[in-house]
């Protein structure tokens, strides 16, 4: 049995100038977008520097993972992985 790897992404590292649709647009030339979204601090609403891209299919995201991971991306170095989930099964968030 084949082992999935997933579709759901995390994204560290982001620079705070980051918005959702930025990476939305950074993520969107390896395929389709089901969801692109910062995780931002509840008080002050200013981004914590990490998010998750979720695409349609594995070998989308596998193909951004590839080519984001390691990148500068607004004067930041990224890290891009695929998300790992809770033990109920839904991504971690």
């Amino acid at each position: 049995m084949a082992k999935r790897i997933g579709t759901h992404l995390f994204v560290s590292r982001l620079s705070s100038y980051t918005t959702n649709d930025h990476l939305k647009s950074l993520f969107s030339r390896f395929g389709v977008i089901t969801e692109a979204r910062l995780v931002k601090d509840p008080i002050t609403q200013r981004p914590k520097g990490f998010g998750f891209v979720t695409y349609e299919s594995e070998i989308e995201a596998a193909k951004a993972v590839k080519a984001m991971n390691g990148r500068i991306v607004d004067g930041r170095l990224i890290f891009v992985e695929f998300a790992k989930t809770r033990r109920d099964g839904d991504p971690t968030s």
